[in-house]
Order: structure tokens, then C-alpha cells, then sequence
């Protein structure tokens, strides 16, 4: 076997394992992009937990069926990059549209989220959730709001009682 196809297998095999590392995939077409501005993109996939890689389609659609996901054919056609998010589902294709928003130079081609094959709408719906953070922080205090009602109920007649109390002591 030739030192080519040697390679080539490797790079399939760190494509299929970044893939299974990854909470969620974009594939975009960068064809436009200035290096600056791919510069730029690159830091805020890395703040985001996310790795930005520009791989042959050829390559990508071995590693994708050897991991049984398929559908990817009739998207892999001219320049193909890949984000793949790993701390969280979002972190990737928030950092994609707003480039692609920012620049009008990048297309989002299709995605994979949670093992699936997902359209490019669905990465840009899920682009414009809040981050884990927000949503934790949204969550607790949903969460949170039921408690301090009760608790202010709960005060309520101790609180009534002291100021009875207090307006007496005031009359004397």
C-alpha cells in the first residue's frame, strides 16, 4: 500500500474520532473567506469550544459512513470545513452564523446532532439558543420563583403581627 493511502486512512480515522467527541458538527463552505477573517472565526470557535478544520470531502464521506451516518453525499460538494463543538451543542454554530451573518462569505452546508444528519436550518435554530449558561441561569430562577412566593407567603402574617405590634408599642 502506497504512503498516500496510509495517510489518507489516518486522517479518516481523526475525522471519525472528532466526530464521536463532538456534541455537535457544521459543515460550512468558507470558498470566499479573506485568511483574516478566517483568523477571526478560528479564535472564537477555540473560546467556544469548538475546533475549526478544513477537510476533502472524499475523506469526510469515508469517516461519516464508516460511522454509519449517511445522507451527506448530496452536500459534499466544493470547499467543505468542519466545526466540531465539544463543550457544548451550540458553541460551534453560534460562532458559524454570526461569521456567516457578519461576513455574507460563509454557508452553512448541513450539521450532525446527536448522531444525526441535520439540515442547515437546523443549525441555525440552534445558533440562536442562549448558551448553556443563560439557559441554567433561566432554569434556577424559574425554578427559584415558586420558593420565594411560598416563603413570602409563609412571612407574611409574622411580618402583619410585627407591625401590629410595632404600631402599638408607638401609641404608648
Amino acid at each position: 500500500m502506497s504512503e498516500n493511502f496510509e495517510a489518507k486512512k489516518v486522517i479518516v480515522e481523526e475525522i471519525k474520532e472528532k466526530l464521536s467527541k463532538a456534541k455537535s458538527v457544521t459543515f460550512v463552505d468558507y470558498n470566499a473567506l479573506t485568511v483574516e477573517e478566517d483568523t477571526q472565526m478560528r479564535r472564537e470557535y477555540k473560546k467556544n469550544g469548538a475546533e475549526y478544520k478544513v477537510y476533502k470531502n472524499k475523506l469526510l464521506l469515508l469517516a461519516l459512513g464508516e460511522l454509519g451516518i449517511n445522507g451527506a453525499e448530496k452536500y459534499l460538494h466544493g470547499t467543505t470545513a468542519v466545526a466540531f463543538s465539544y463543550d457544548d451543542e451550540v458553541g460551534g454554530a453560534k460562532v458559524t452564523c454570526q461569521t456567516a451573518e457578519k461576513t455574507q462569505k460563509l454557508t452553512v452546508k448541513f450539521g450532525i446532532l446527536n448522531g444525526n444528519l441535520v439540515e442547515s436550518k437546523d443549525i441555525e435554530a440552534l445558533a440562536k439558543l442562549p448558551s448553556k449558561e443563560v439557559l441554567v441561569a433561566k432554569l434556577l430562577g424559574t425554578l427559584n420563583g415558586p420558593i420565594s412566593a411560598l416563603a413570602r407567603v409563609l412571612i407574611a402574617p409574622v411580618q402583619g403581627l410585627a407591625i401590629a405590634l410595632n404600631a402599638v408599642a408607638e401609641q404608648k
